[in-house]
């Protein structure tokens, strides 16, 4: 029984997550941000609420009374609670129309950073107006004890969870069976079908947000009498909500309330088996089950939250690679002892906090910038590697600088265990798992008696050589040999941090950022890179955080808070997520840079300052959503192309000479119908592509060259109860070019992700005699087999070499540089190796596309429609390019709608139609095919049968139209 009451007496507190898991759950769904301000929009309504109460409105702008009279010594509950939450309505409708509805197209990070600056700006005004006292507020539910037996139910806590399971059945049926509500529904599936509806998406986000922001509220008000109001309490309340969230996949609300009801109610069993066993932590118990939940719902279902349907996604913004090292590396290190010598005393502390943060922030770059993982632990892997100095220091006696780098090393064993989860997970979805995970180690270690003193962890100077590095104390403190230490590693960092950005294995980073997708399909290990971005990134804030330690001497939790980790990253995305100066930037900005002193000492702000600077994320926010570096980024990147156009363009010879060996028209000989054009067919190029022809004109594919053949058989692939491929077999030799063909829907994608391992599948798939089917896609490519995307894939904010490049991880030297060179030299687009992919036209980037594929030496080329976009002048061009490939000795299978590209290039074609292979032959034999004529053309209006006499020129006639009719190769 004593298990059951324990349980039962968390149904407080799981109300209240259920409670704020709705208003996560209508905020998301309605307009796409994960709202971590919950927490606090809760606490602002509460306290709101509170003085209503007591006949007082509470003011939160500064320079008024914290409270107004409203001529009564109290206020009943109905008129309190009302007005409270029509308040919590009036600011969910602020929050949205003056931020939110700004940030509609912004990248889903920039959206999370913003609701993150609302949680500083809200918590940070109620610590100044109303302090840190906790405050009681009046029982709105009769607190009585029902005894069943030996059970005993508070009921307060009883009405409490009643109400919220009331508030979500009247929520549930007002979504499910109001216009409201299939508006709301409409826009969350596509907001893009809500705008042709004629639906208003930003009304209804508006109504959504106002509708959160009162169930947060109401959250509040209820938890008030039962949790008295405390401002860093009710802002973590946010992490159990979240799990709940998590478990309705942001989209159902009765799963979730059920999901915040239980983890309350475990919490609270939690709580009751560590005061029972003394072998259980005394704290932390509690925090880690938001963590089990998140990972459990998670892992389970394999999936990440759902992204809404939007018009516009982006990306994190510009990564630029750095073109040179040592210019800034001398002038950074100049400039940096130049402020340690010449400043004193607090001036000089503010220098060491900023190099510092600086340090930490340069985790999250490659963490989040380079390898796009949302990381919201960083604060925390600073924090184990400042405790676990202090263990080496003051337990073990290691000395400097054996002791740091061993602290740093096990804050990377800590950061590839909470990297784990991205191996299933990206995105915010790993920034929720994150954030709890950081919370749970706030709980377990950094607050945990048992493991460190109530005083905090001291750590020893660091000494070498009889030297003392310490910071000092007293009027020497802090003293400059510490400042010097500090800038020397981050010195050490940024080069090595800016080293990794030039590197392919940078270049893999930001492939995997990018679209997983695509860089499995170069052969990038994703897994391998994501788990090496996380060792890499905590390894660094290992550092940081002993620095820190350093700093303070004795080491304590509110340091490396969960809390103070959401702000680390909030600072490092308004900074530059994606470049070294950003994590420059960011240590400068932070509350422990000199920005920060300045500000205090010259306009005194005080604690207004995280306020004001709050509000100046949002501001930033609005008008450069990729933070304050891209439009800098961006500049430079304009500057450079101009200077480059500047420079004298390369003459291009008019006609483009044909590939030896190859028919001038590019197309095989002996072709009928549309395909007998001019011999000046392919010789005459389009703008677009005449600048690149000539460059590569001559060029042979780089391939393995081992004439390995690839067969598939018996190869079927099922959607659920769909069968999109059917028991087809192919077979692509040494340098021949097979085609596959067939209308829209035929399954011609379906397969080929099969053969490279992008779709289940059963059957055989073997290359060189060696069955690769079981093998991931990212092997597959390693043992020979590459494909191209249809919709290209390509890395947009990458230059051409870069993108390129990226196939070639683990390659080095040497032959990296040749394999580069040949790659960009068949597909002719040497010239444009330094141009952004995505400021290419169609025809550069389809070929861009297949210098990627080449530059792994594949045995075997699978092209996915890479005519698509192309006129017909530019496709023939294509076909010479891709005999060229062939040539090479590579076997090549290509997929696309070009009827006249496929017929005239290919050696031997499949036609598939429903999943099922129809036809196959040489492209004579399929011209004459009247199966393959009826499945491009249909038969629903097709005459009796012809005599065996006209059944060619039948066939031929179909075989023009085909040709000549858009609706046939669309």
């Amino acid at each position: 029984m004593s298990h059951i009451a324990s349980l039962l007496l968390g149904l407080g507190n799981g109300a209240v997550f259920a409670a704020l898991a709705l208003a996560l759950v209508l905020t998301y769904r309605s307009s796409g941000v994960i709202n971590f301000a919950t927490g606090a929009i809760a606490l602002y309504v509460a306290y709101t609420y509170a003085d209503l109460r007591e006949g007082e409105l509470l003011v939160p702008i500064p320079g008024l009374p914290t409270t107004v009279n409203l001529g009564t010594d109290s206020m009943p509950f109905l008129p309190a609670a009302l007005l409270a939450l029509a308040i919590g309505a009036l600011l969910g409708a602020l929050l949205y129309a003056v931020v939110f509805r700004k940030l509609l197209d912004a990248p889903p990070l920039a959206k999370a950073v913003a609701s993150l600056g609302v949680l500083v700006i809200i918590q940070q005004v109620m610590v100044i107006r109303v302090g840190v006292a906790p405050v009681s507020v009046e029982q709105i539910f009769p607190a009585e004890r029902w005894k069943f037996g030996s059970l005993t139910v508070l009921s307060d806590r009883f009405y409490l969870a009643v109400a919220v399971v009331v508030l979500t059945l009247v929520l549930t049926a007002v979504f499910r069976f109001t216009r409201f509500g299939l508006l709301t529904r409409a826009t969350a599936s596509s907001q893009t079908g809500a705008y042709v509806s004629g639906v208003s998406a930003s009304r209804v986000a508006l109504t959504n947000w106002m509708i959160s922001c009162a169930v947060a509220g109401a959250a509040g008000i209820l938890i008030a009498p039962v949790s008295p109001l405390a401002p860093t309490t009710y802002t973590l309340f946010v992490v159990p909500a979240l799990a709940a969230a998590v478990v309705g996949g942001f989209q159902n609300l009765v799963p979730s309330v059920i999901a915040g009801l239980v983890i309350g109610m475990v919490q609270a069993e939690a709580l009751s088996l560590a005061a029972q066993h003394s072998w259980l932590p005394r704290t932390g118990s509690a925090e880690l089950v938001p963590l089990i939940v998140i990972v459990i719902a998670l892992l389970a279902t394999g999936r990440a939250m759902p992204v809404r349907g939007g018009l516009v996604r982006q990306s994190l913004g510009l990564a630029p690679r750095p073109r040179s090292l040592t210019l800034p590396t001398v002038a950074g290190t100049v400039v940096g002892v130049l402020f340690l010598v010449l400043l004193h005393g607090t001036w000089r502390a503010a220098v060491i906090g900023t190099i510092i943060a600086a340090v930490i922030g340069l985790s999250l770059i490659v963490v989040t910038g380079y390898a796009g993982q949302v990381s919201l632990a960083q604060l925390a892997l600073a924090g184990a590697g400042a405790f676990l100095l202090s263990n080496l220091t003051q337990s073990w006696h290691i000395p400097f600088p054996f002791a740091p780098l061993l602290a740093a090393l096990g804050a990377t064993v800590l950061g590839v265990v909470i990297g784990l989860p991205a191996l299933r997970l990206r995105g915010l979805t790993l920034g929720v798992v994150t954030l709890a995970l950081a919370y749970a180690i706030e709980a377990v270690w950094f607050r945990n008696t048992q493991i460190v003193s109530t005083s905090g962890a001291k750590v020893s100077d660091p000494k070498i050589f009889g030297l003392n590095l310490g910071i000092g104390s007293g009027h020497a403190f802090p003293r400059l040999e510490f400042g010097l230490l500090c800038l020397f590693v981050l010195v050490v960092v940024a080069f090595g941090v800016a080293k990794l950005r030039m590197s392919a294995l940078g270049s893999a980073m930001l492939a995997v950022r990018a679209n997983e997708r695509s860089a499995a399909g170069i052969g990038i290990n994703v897994v391998r890179i994501k788990v090496i971005s996380f060792a890499i990134g905590s390894f660094i804030a290992g550092l940081g955080g002993a620095l820190l330690a350093y700093r303070r001497g004795v080491v304590t939790f509110d340091s490396f808070s969960a809390v103070g980790g959401l702000s680390l990253l909030t600072v490092a995305y308004l900074a530059g997520i994606t470049s070294v100066w950003g994590g420059v930037n960011a240590g400068l900005i932070a509350s422990t840079g000199i920005f920060f002193i300045a500000m205090d000492r010259w306009i005194h702000l005080g604690d207004w300052f995280q306020v004001l600077t709050g509000i100046g994320l949002l501001a930033a926010l609005v008008g450069h959503p990729e933070g304050l570096a891209s439009d800098a980024h961006k500049l430079v990147h304009k500057a450079r192309g101009l200077l480059e156009s500047r420079r004298p363009a390369t003459p291009v010879a008019a006609p483009v000479p044909a590939l030896a060996g190859i028919p001038t028209n590019g197309l095989a000989a002996g072709g009928s119908g549309a395909l007998d054009a001019p011999a000046t067919r392919a010789t005459t190029v389009s703008a677009p592509l005449a600048s690149v022809a000539v460059a590569g004109a001559q060029a042979t594919a780089p391939t393995g060259g081992h004439g390995e053949v690839l067969e598939v058989s018996g190869l079927t692939v099922r959607y659920g109860g769909v069968t999109a491929v059917d028991d087809i077999a192919l077979r692509v030799e040494p340098g021949k070019i097979v085609g596959l063909i067939g209308p829209n829907g035929a399954g011609k994608t379906s397969a080929m992700d099969a053969i490279t391992g992008f779709a289940r599948a059963s059957g055989s798939v073997t290359l060189g005699g060696q069955r690769i089917d079981g093998l991931a896609s990212h092997v597959r490519v390693h043992k020979g087999l590459a494909r191209t995307f249809q919709s290209l894939e390509l890395y947009e904010e990458l230059t051409v070499e870069e993108n390129v490049s990226a196939a070639l991880s683990g390659v080095r030297g040497h032959e990296r540089h040749q394999r580069l060179a040949a790659a960009l030299a068949v597909t002719g687009i040497a010239d444009r190796a330094d141009r952004q992919a995505g400021e290419l036209s169609q025809g550069e980037r389809q070929l861009v596309s297949i210098a990627r594929a080449c530059a792994s030496r594949p045995n075997v080329l699978l092209l996915d429609e890479p005519a698509a976009g192309l006129d017909s002048t530019e496709s023939a061009w294509l076909g010479e390019r891709i005999r060229g490939i062939a040539a090479g000795g590579a076997g090549v299978l290509l997929v696309d709608h070009d009827v006249a590209l496929v017929l005239g290039v290919c050696d031997y074609i499949y036609v598939l139609e429903f999943g099922k292979l129809i036809a196959e032959g040489t492209p004579a034999e399929i011209r004459a095919n009247r199966l393959v004529a009826d499945a491009y053309l249909g038969n629903a209006h097709s005459t009796p049968d012809p005599a065996p006499a006209d059944e060619q020129a039948a066939a031929s006639d179909a075989q023009q139209t085909a040709n000549e009719s858009p609706a046939v190769t669309a």
